[in-house]
Protein backbone atom coordinates (compact mmCIF):
# COMPACT_ATOMS: atom_id res chain seq x y z
CA UNK A 1 0.00 0.00 0.00
CA UNK A 2 1.25 3.46 -0.82
CA UNK A 3 1.66 5.94 2.27
CA UNK A 4 -0.18 8.82 2.12
CA UNK A 5 3.17 11.13 2.50
CA UNK A 6 4.94 9.39 -0.25
CA UNK A 7 6.42 12.36 -2.19
CA UNK A 8 5.62 14.96 0.19
CA UNK A 9 8.06 17.61 1.37
CA UNK A 10 8.10 21.11 2.89
CA UNK A 11 8.32 19.58 6.75
CA UNK A 12 11.31 21.30 7.36
CA UNK A 13 9.50 25.19 7.20
CA UNK A 14 6.83 24.55 9.10
CA UNK A 15 8.43 22.55 11.87
CA UNK A 16 9.82 24.85 14.77
CA UNK A 17 11.59 24.40 18.28
CA UNK A 18 8.68 24.57 20.42
CA UNK A 19 5.67 24.06 17.94
CA UNK A 20 4.32 23.55 14.14
CA UNK A 21 3.21 26.89 12.49
CA UNK A 22 3.53 28.51 9.08
CA UNK A 23 0.68 29.62 6.06
CA UNK A 24 -2.28 27.81 5.38
CA UNK A 25 -2.24 26.66 2.66
CA UNK A 26 0.96 26.82 1.35
CA UNK A 27 3.18 25.42 4.12
CA UNK A 28 0.80 24.10 6.30
CA UNK A 29 -2.17 22.22 4.50
CA UNK A 30 -4.35 19.26 5.32
CA UNK A 31 -2.83 15.99 3.87
CA UNK A 32 0.57 17.93 5.88
CA UNK A 33 -1.74 17.50 8.85
CA UNK A 34 -3.11 14.22 8.35
CA UNK A 35 0.66 13.20 8.18
CA UNK A 36 1.51 14.48 11.30
CA UNK A 37 -1.39 13.72 13.54
CA UNK A 38 -0.22 9.67 12.26
CA UNK A 39 3.71 10.54 13.64
CA UNK A 40 2.38 12.10 16.98
CA UNK A 41 0.25 9.20 17.15
CA UNK A 42 3.00 6.29 16.29
CA UNK A 43 5.37 8.92 19.01
CA UNK A 44 2.86 9.07 21.96
CA UNK A 45 2.28 4.73 21.84
CA UNK A 46 6.14 4.60 21.67
CA UNK A 47 6.95 7.03 24.09
CA UNK A 48 4.20 5.87 26.55
CA UNK A 49 2.12 2.85 25.85
CA UNK A 50 -0.41 3.78 28.11
CA UNK A 51 -1.96 6.13 26.33
CA UNK A 52 -4.93 5.45 24.84
CA UNK A 53 -6.32 8.69 23.61
CA UNK A 54 -5.82 12.18 22.27
CA UNK A 55 -7.41 15.52 23.37
CA UNK A 56 -7.76 18.05 20.07
CA UNK A 57 -8.75 21.55 19.74
CA UNK A 58 -8.42 24.41 17.54
CA UNK A 59 -8.46 28.22 17.68
CA UNK A 60 -10.83 30.65 15.65
CA UNK A 61 -8.69 30.66 12.48
CA UNK A 62 -11.02 29.77 9.24
CA UNK A 63 -8.32 27.05 8.29
CA UNK A 64 -8.64 25.49 11.78
CA UNK A 65 -11.52 22.78 11.22
CA UNK A 66 -10.39 21.18 7.78
CA UNK A 67 -6.42 20.77 9.95
CA UNK A 68 -8.52 19.44 12.77
CA UNK A 69 -10.39 16.93 10.84
CA UNK A 70 -7.26 15.86 8.96
CA UNK A 71 -4.80 15.30 12.01
CA UNK A 72 -7.54 13.70 13.62
CA UNK A 73 -7.93 11.07 10.56
CA UNK A 74 -3.82 10.49 11.09
CA UNK A 75 -4.63 10.01 15.07
CA UNK A 76 -6.87 7.39 14.60
CA UNK A 77 -5.56 5.72 11.66
CA UNK A 78 -3.08 4.45 14.01
CA UNK A 79 -5.32 3.32 16.62
CA UNK A 80 -5.86 6.27 18.98
CA UNK A 81 -8.80 7.78 20.44
CA UNK A 82 -9.68 11.41 19.51
CA UNK A 83 -11.46 13.84 22.14
CA UNK A 84 -12.35 16.41 20.01
CA UNK A 85 -12.82 20.15 22.02
CA UNK A 86 -13.55 22.51 19.35
CA UNK A 87 -13.09 25.82 19.90
CA UNK A 88 -10.34 26.44 22.85
CA UNK A 89 -7.57 28.21 23.92
CA UNK A 90 -4.26 27.33 24.21
CA UNK A 91 -3.91 26.78 28.02
CA UNK A 92 -7.92 25.39 27.95
CA UNK A 93 -5.86 22.39 25.99
CA UNK A 94 -3.61 22.25 28.54
CA UNK A 95 -5.71 21.62 31.26
CA UNK A 96 -7.71 18.94 29.46
CA UNK A 97 -4.52 17.62 28.92
CA UNK A 98 -3.75 17.78 32.68
CA UNK A 99 -7.72 17.05 33.24
CA UNK A 100 -7.94 14.09 31.45
CA UNK A 101 -4.29 12.87 31.74
CA UNK A 102 -3.99 12.39 27.73
CA UNK A 103 -1.66 13.69 25.65
CA UNK A 104 -2.92 16.63 23.43
CA UNK A 105 -3.01 18.95 20.14
CA UNK A 106 -3.69 22.41 19.85
CA UNK A 107 -4.45 23.87 16.27
CA UNK A 108 -3.21 27.72 16.60
CA UNK A 109 -0.71 30.24 15.33
CA UNK A 110 -0.41 32.72 18.30
CA UNK A 111 0.03 35.45 17.43
CA UNK A 112 1.03 35.32 13.98
CA UNK A 113 -1.37 37.03 11.16
CA UNK A 114 -3.91 35.41 10.05
CA UNK A 115 -2.48 33.27 6.92
CA UNK A 116 -0.58 31.39 9.42
CA UNK A 117 -1.94 28.27 11.34
CA UNK A 118 0.10 25.76 13.58
CA UNK A 119 -0.05 23.06 16.21
CA UNK A 120 1.13 22.82 19.69
CA UNK A 121 1.82 19.61 21.24
CA UNK A 122 1.93 17.87 24.71
CA UNK A 123 2.44 14.88 26.75
CA UNK A 124 -0.23 13.42 29.60
CA UNK A 125 -0.05 16.14 31.65
CA UNK A 126 0.43 18.71 29.81
CA UNK A 127 4.45 18.05 29.74
CA UNK A 128 6.19 19.62 26.74
CA UNK A 129 6.92 18.46 23.46
CA UNK A 130 10.10 20.87 21.83
CA UNK A 131 12.30 20.05 19.41
CA UNK A 132 14.89 18.05 21.67
CA UNK A 133 11.90 16.34 23.55
CA UNK A 134 9.78 14.58 20.60
CA UNK A 135 9.26 17.37 17.72
CA UNK A 136 12.16 15.93 15.55
CA UNK A 137 11.03 12.73 15.95
CA UNK A 138 7.42 13.41 14.89
CA UNK A 139 8.92 15.37 12.10
CA UNK A 140 11.08 12.45 10.35
CA UNK A 141 8.14 10.05 11.01
CA UNK A 142 5.47 12.47 9.13
CA UNK A 143 8.35 12.82 6.46
CA UNK A 144 9.12 9.13 5.96
CA UNK A 145 5.30 8.06 6.45
CA UNK A 146 3.11 5.90 8.07
CA UNK A 147 0.68 2.86 6.98
CA UNK A 148 -2.30 2.81 9.04
CA UNK A 149 -1.89 0.60 11.76
CA UNK A 150 -4.38 -2.64 12.53
CA UNK A 151 -6.92 -1.05 14.44
CA UNK A 152 -8.71 2.51 14.53
CA UNK A 153 -9.38 4.54 17.07
CA UNK A 154 -12.84 6.09 18.04
CA UNK A 155 -13.70 10.06 17.76
CA UNK A 156 -15.92 12.03 20.70
CA UNK A 157 -16.43 15.44 21.86
CA UNK A 158 -16.19 17.25 24.66
CA UNK A 159 -17.18 20.50 26.31
CA UNK A 160 -14.51 21.62 29.42
CA UNK A 161 -15.28 25.15 29.33
CA UNK A 162 -16.89 24.80 33.02
CA UNK A 163 -14.39 22.94 34.27
CA UNK A 164 -11.87 25.03 32.94
CA UNK A 165 -12.94 28.43 34.52
CA UNK A 166 -13.51 26.56 37.68
CA UNK A 167 -9.64 25.26 37.52
CA UNK A 168 -8.87 28.73 36.78
CA UNK A 169 -10.41 30.34 39.80
CA UNK A 170 -9.11 28.18 41.87
CA UNK A 171 -5.96 29.67 42.34
CA UNK A 172 -7.48 32.86 43.68
CA UNK A 173 -9.70 33.60 46.49
CA UNK A 174 -12.80 34.82 45.91
CA UNK A 175 -13.32 36.63 48.93
CA UNK A 176 -10.67 38.98 48.32
CA UNK A 177 -11.87 40.65 45.30
CA UNK A 178 -13.52 44.09 44.92
CA UNK A 179 -15.50 45.82 42.46
CA UNK A 180 -12.87 46.50 39.66
CA UNK A 181 -13.36 48.18 35.99
CA UNK A 182 -11.53 45.29 33.80
CA UNK A 183 -10.87 46.09 30.01
CA UNK A 184 -9.82 43.53 28.26
CA UNK A 185 -8.80 43.37 24.80
CA UNK A 186 -9.13 39.75 23.41
CA UNK A 187 -8.20 40.95 19.27
CA UNK A 188 -10.76 38.82 18.25
CA UNK A 189 -9.13 36.12 19.42
CA UNK A 190 -9.69 33.02 21.75
CA UNK A 191 -10.01 35.19 24.96
CA UNK A 192 -13.59 36.40 23.55
CA UNK A 193 -14.30 32.62 24.64
CA UNK A 194 -13.07 31.87 27.73
CA UNK A 195 -12.34 35.42 29.63
CA UNK A 196 -16.07 35.94 29.79
CA UNK A 197 -16.87 32.66 31.09
CA UNK A 198 -14.16 33.08 34.12
CA UNK A 199 -15.24 37.05 34.85
CA UNK A 200 -18.76 35.97 34.93
CA UNK A 201 -17.98 34.70 38.11
CA UNK A 202 -15.76 37.72 39.49
CA UNK A 203 -16.94 40.86 40.88
CA UNK A 204 -15.57 43.03 38.28
CA UNK A 205 -16.87 45.56 35.35
CA UNK A 206 -15.64 43.78 32.46
CA UNK A 207 -15.83 45.78 29.14
CA UNK A 208 -13.93 43.09 26.54
CA UNK A 209 -12.66 44.94 23.33
CA UNK A 210 -13.04 42.76 20.14
CA UNK A 211 -15.07 39.93 21.65
CA UNK A 212 -16.07 38.51 18.09
CA UNK A 213 -14.08 34.93 17.41
CA UNK A 214 -12.40 36.08 13.65
CA UNK A 215 -9.20 34.46 12.84
CA UNK A 216 -9.31 36.95 9.64
CA UNK A 217 -7.76 39.35 12.78
CA UNK A 218 -10.25 42.70 11.23
CA UNK A 219 -9.74 44.99 14.12
CA UNK A 220 -5.83 44.49 15.06
CA UNK A 221 -3.23 41.84 15.15
CA UNK A 222 -3.71 39.31 18.17
CA UNK A 223 0.20 40.56 18.85
CA UNK A 224 0.21 42.74 22.35
CA UNK A 225 3.85 42.45 22.12
CA UNK A 226 3.89 44.80 19.43
CA UNK A 227 2.97 48.43 21.36
CA UNK A 228 0.87 49.37 18.33
CA UNK A 229 -1.81 46.73 19.30
CA UNK A 230 -1.95 48.22 22.58
CA UNK A 231 -3.29 51.26 21.20
CA UNK A 232 -7.11 50.51 21.72
CA UNK A 233 -6.50 49.41 25.25
CA UNK A 234 -5.08 52.10 26.16
CA UNK A 235 -7.41 54.50 24.80
CA UNK A 236 -10.48 52.46 26.34
CA UNK A 237 -8.81 52.03 29.74
CA UNK A 238 -8.76 55.89 30.03
CA UNK A 239 -12.15 57.25 28.62
CA UNK A 240 -13.12 54.65 31.08
CA UNK A 241 -11.03 55.17 34.41
CA UNK A 242 -10.46 51.67 34.22
CA UNK A 243 -8.06 50.19 37.40
CA UNK A 244 -6.66 48.13 34.67
CA UNK A 245 -6.41 46.65 31.18
CA UNK A 246 -5.73 42.90 30.30
CA UNK A 247 -4.29 41.91 26.06
CA UNK A 248 -4.36 38.23 25.51
CA UNK A 249 -2.55 37.01 22.48
CA UNK A 250 -4.18 35.26 19.73
CA UNK A 251 -4.48 31.82 21.10
CA UNK A 252 -4.93 33.91 24.82
CA UNK A 253 -1.60 31.59 26.75
CA UNK A 254 -0.06 35.37 26.93
CA UNK A 255 -1.37 38.01 29.18
CA UNK A 256 -0.05 41.72 28.68
CA UNK A 257 -0.96 44.32 31.65
CA UNK A 258 -1.73 47.87 31.11
CA UNK A 259 -1.96 49.99 34.51
CA UNK A 260 -4.62 53.18 35.01
CA UNK A 261 -2.31 55.40 33.43
CA UNK A 262 -2.40 53.66 30.28
CA UNK A 263 1.33 52.16 30.59
CA UNK A 264 2.05 49.33 29.39
CA UNK A 265 4.03 46.52 32.30
CA UNK A 266 6.57 44.71 30.99
CA UNK A 267 6.37 41.03 31.40
CA UNK A 268 9.49 41.00 34.28
CA UNK A 269 7.29 43.05 36.21
CA UNK A 270 4.11 41.01 36.17
CA UNK A 271 6.55 38.21 36.51
CA UNK A 272 8.18 39.78 39.75
CA UNK A 273 4.33 40.39 41.02
CA UNK A 274 3.11 36.69 40.22
CA UNK A 275 6.17 35.56 42.09
CA UNK A 276 5.77 37.42 44.84
CA UNK A 277 1.72 36.31 45.26
CA UNK A 278 2.74 32.69 44.49
CA UNK A 279 5.69 32.91 47.56
CA UNK A 280 3.12 34.17 50.20
CA UNK A 281 0.97 31.21 49.59
CA UNK A 282 3.92 28.98 49.67
CA UNK A 283 7.00 30.46 51.33
CA UNK A 284 10.57 29.06 50.78
CA UNK A 285 9.09 27.87 47.37
CA UNK A 286 11.74 27.94 44.11
CA UNK A 287 10.45 30.24 41.19
CA UNK A 288 11.89 29.58 38.28
CA UNK A 289 12.99 32.98 35.72
CA UNK A 290 14.35 33.00 31.91
CA UNK A 291 17.56 34.63 31.58
CA UNK A 292 16.20 37.83 29.71
CA UNK A 293 13.97 38.63 32.95
CA UNK A 294 14.90 41.59 34.70
CA UNK A 295 16.90 41.77 38.04
CA UNK A 296 14.40 42.84 39.73
CA UNK A 297 12.49 39.15 39.52
CA UNK A 298 15.38 37.22 41.29
CA UNK A 299 15.77 40.15 43.83
CA UNK A 300 12.03 40.23 44.44
CA UNK A 301 12.24 36.36 44.92
CA UNK A 302 14.56 36.44 47.66
CA UNK A 303 13.17 39.15 49.75
CA UNK A 304 9.95 37.33 49.26
CA UNK A 305 11.97 34.30 50.73
CA UNK A 306 11.96 32.48 47.84
CA UNK A 307 14.83 30.92 45.94
CA UNK A 308 15.43 31.97 42.30
CA UNK A 309 16.53 29.69 39.27
CA UNK A 310 17.46 31.16 35.69
CA UNK A 311 16.40 29.09 32.70
CA UNK A 312 17.09 29.56 29.19
CA UNK A 313 14.11 31.00 27.20
CA UNK A 314 11.71 29.03 25.89
CA UNK A 315 8.71 27.16 27.46
CA UNK A 316 9.90 23.53 27.13
CA UNK A 317 13.13 24.50 29.12
CA UNK A 318 11.21 26.63 31.35
CA UNK A 319 8.51 23.64 32.15
CA UNK A 320 11.54 21.60 32.58
CA UNK A 321 13.61 22.97 35.20
CA UNK A 322 10.01 22.96 37.04
CA UNK A 323 9.98 19.57 36.55
CA UNK A 324 13.23 19.37 37.75
CA UNK A 325 12.98 21.81 41.00
CA UNK A 326 9.73 21.19 42.14
CA UNK A 327 9.18 25.01 41.42
CA UNK A 328 5.99 26.11 42.61
CA UNK A 329 6.01 29.24 39.73
CA UNK A 330 7.96 30.40 36.32
CA UNK A 331 7.76 33.32 34.26
CA UNK A 332 9.30 34.90 30.99
CA UNK A 333 9.78 38.51 29.97
CA UNK A 334 7.60 37.14 26.85
CA UNK A 335 4.84 36.90 29.37
CA UNK A 336 4.16 33.56 29.76
CA UNK A 337 3.04 32.49 33.38
CA UNK A 338 3.66 29.16 33.92
CA UNK A 339 2.21 27.58 37.39
CA UNK A 340 3.14 24.09 39.30
CA UNK A 341 -0.63 23.37 40.28
CA UNK A 342 -1.23 23.49 36.22
CA UNK A 343 0.73 20.90 35.39
CA UNK A 344 3.77 23.33 35.16
CA UNK A 345 1.64 25.34 32.00
CA UNK A 346 1.26 28.43 31.19
CA UNK A 347 -2.08 30.32 31.37
CA UNK A 348 -2.85 33.93 30.84
CA UNK A 349 -5.73 33.93 32.53
CA UNK A 350 -4.28 32.10 35.62
CA UNK A 351 -1.92 34.82 35.53
CA UNK A 352 -4.77 37.52 35.13
CA UNK A 353 -6.72 36.56 37.68
CA UNK A 354 -4.01 36.42 40.19
CA UNK A 355 -2.72 39.83 39.48
CA UNK A 356 -6.24 41.29 40.00
CA UNK A 357 -5.94 39.69 42.95
CA UNK A 358 -2.96 41.37 44.12
CA UNK A 359 -5.05 44.42 42.99
CA UNK A 360 -7.90 43.75 45.31
CA UNK A 361 -5.66 43.33 48.09
CA UNK A 362 -3.67 46.00 47.89
CA UNK A 363 -6.28 48.33 48.28
CA UNK A 364 -4.68 51.03 45.65
CA UNK A 365 -4.20 51.49 42.11
CA UNK A 366 -1.74 48.56 39.94
CA UNK A 367 1.16 51.50 39.41
CA UNK A 368 1.62 51.90 42.87
CA UNK A 369 1.36 47.73 43.78
CA UNK A 370 4.03 47.41 41.01
CA UNK A 371 6.11 50.63 41.83
CA UNK A 372 8.42 49.02 44.05
CA UNK A 373 9.28 46.31 41.83
CA UNK A 374 10.30 48.84 38.85
CA UNK A 375 14.08 49.38 39.53
CA UNK A 376 15.99 49.25 36.37
CA UNK A 377 15.95 50.79 33.04
CA UNK A 378 15.22 47.82 30.04
CA UNK A 379 15.97 48.11 26.19
CA UNK A 380 13.40 45.94 24.81
CA UNK A 381 14.74 43.17 22.96
CA UNK A 382 16.60 44.92 19.94
CA UNK A 383 16.92 42.59 16.53
CA UNK A 384 19.79 42.85 14.51
CA UNK A 385 20.57 40.74 11.30
CA UNK A 386 24.25 39.77 11.05
CA UNK A 387 25.54 37.07 8.44
CA UNK A 388 27.06 35.06 11.10
CA UNK A 389 25.63 34.70 14.71
CA UNK A 390 27.88 32.66 16.07
CA UNK A 391 30.62 34.87 14.73
CA UNK A 392 29.28 37.73 15.97
CA UNK A 393 28.29 36.08 19.48
CA UNK A 394 32.23 35.24 19.78
CA UNK A 395 33.44 38.60 19.02
CA UNK A 396 31.75 39.88 21.76
CA UNK A 397 32.02 37.38 24.02
CA UNK A 398 36.23 38.37 23.38
CA UNK A 399 35.50 41.96 23.39
CA UNK A 400 33.79 41.44 27.00
CA UNK A 401 36.47 38.58 28.34
CA UNK A 402 37.28 40.66 31.61
CA UNK A 403 33.32 40.70 32.68
CA UNK A 404 31.81 38.23 34.69
CA UNK A 405 29.81 36.01 31.62
CA UNK A 406 28.15 32.67 30.44
CA UNK A 407 26.34 31.22 28.00
CA UNK A 408 23.75 29.30 29.51
CA UNK A 409 21.39 30.64 25.96
CA UNK A 410 23.41 33.02 23.85
CA UNK A 411 25.85 35.12 25.40
CA UNK A 412 25.06 37.03 29.12
CA UNK A 413 27.66 39.45 30.31
CA UNK A 414 26.63 40.61 33.66
CA UNK A 415 28.79 44.09 34.99
CA UNK A 416 26.74 44.90 37.76
CA UNK A 417 25.46 48.11 37.21
CA UNK A 418 24.17 46.78 33.70
CA UNK A 419 24.42 43.54 32.04
CA UNK A 420 22.71 42.16 28.37
CA UNK A 421 21.75 38.92 26.67
CA UNK A 422 22.52 38.30 23.02
CA UNK A 423 21.19 35.28 21.95
CA UNK A 424 20.75 33.64 18.37
CA UNK A 425 16.95 33.96 16.82
CA UNK A 426 15.71 29.80 15.94
CA UNK A 427 14.49 30.49 12.47
CA UNK A 428 16.16 34.14 11.57
CA UNK A 429 19.78 34.87 11.10
CA UNK A 430 19.19 37.31 14.15
CA UNK A 431 20.90 38.34 17.33
CA UNK A 432 18.47 39.50 19.62
CA UNK A 433 20.03 42.11 22.40
CA UNK A 434 18.23 42.85 25.61
CA UNK A 435 20.22 45.08 28.03
CA UNK A 436 19.22 46.45 31.70
CA UNK A 437 20.94 49.47 33.45
CA UNK A 438 20.41 51.56 36.37
CA UNK A 439 18.64 54.51 34.71
CA UNK A 440 17.70 55.66 30.87
CA UNK A 441 20.75 57.60 30.00
CA UNK A 442 23.25 54.22 30.84
CA UNK A 443 21.05 51.90 29.02
CA UNK A 444 20.90 54.14 25.86
CA UNK A 445 24.79 54.45 26.08
CA UNK A 446 25.35 51.02 27.23
CA UNK A 447 23.43 49.11 24.25
CA UNK A 448 24.76 51.78 22.06
CA UNK A 449 28.24 50.41 22.88
CA UNK A 450 27.26 46.73 22.53
CA UNK A 451 25.98 47.32 19.09
CA UNK A 452 29.27 49.01 18.52
CA UNK A 453 31.09 46.00 19.56
CA UNK A 454 28.86 43.71 17.17
CA UNK A 455 29.39 45.98 14.18
CA UNK A 456 33.03 45.47 14.43
CA UNK A 457 32.84 41.35 14.24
Amino acid sequence: MRSYTQGMSGFDAIFKAYDVRGIYPDQIDAPRCRAIGAAFARFLVTDDPGVTQVVVAHDMRPSGPELVEAFTAGVVEQGLDVIEMGLASTDMMYFASGHLDAPGAVFTASHNPAQYNGIKMCRRAAAPIGEDSGLAEIKATAESGLEPAGSTGSVSSTDLLDGFANHVLSFVDGSAMRPLKVVADTANGMGGLVVPAVFSRLPFELEVLFPELDGTFPNHPADPLNPENLVDLQRRVLETGADIGLAFDGDADRVFLVDEKAQPVSGSLTTALLARAMLEKEPGGQVIHNLICSKSVPEVVTEAGGTPVRSRVGHSFIKQVMAETGAIFGGEHSAHYYFRDNWRADSGLIAAVKVLEQLCLSGGSLSTLLAPLDRYAASGEINTKVANTAAVIDHVADHYADVASDQLDGLTVDAGDWWFNLRPSNTEPLLRLNLEAATEEDCARRVAEVQAVMASA
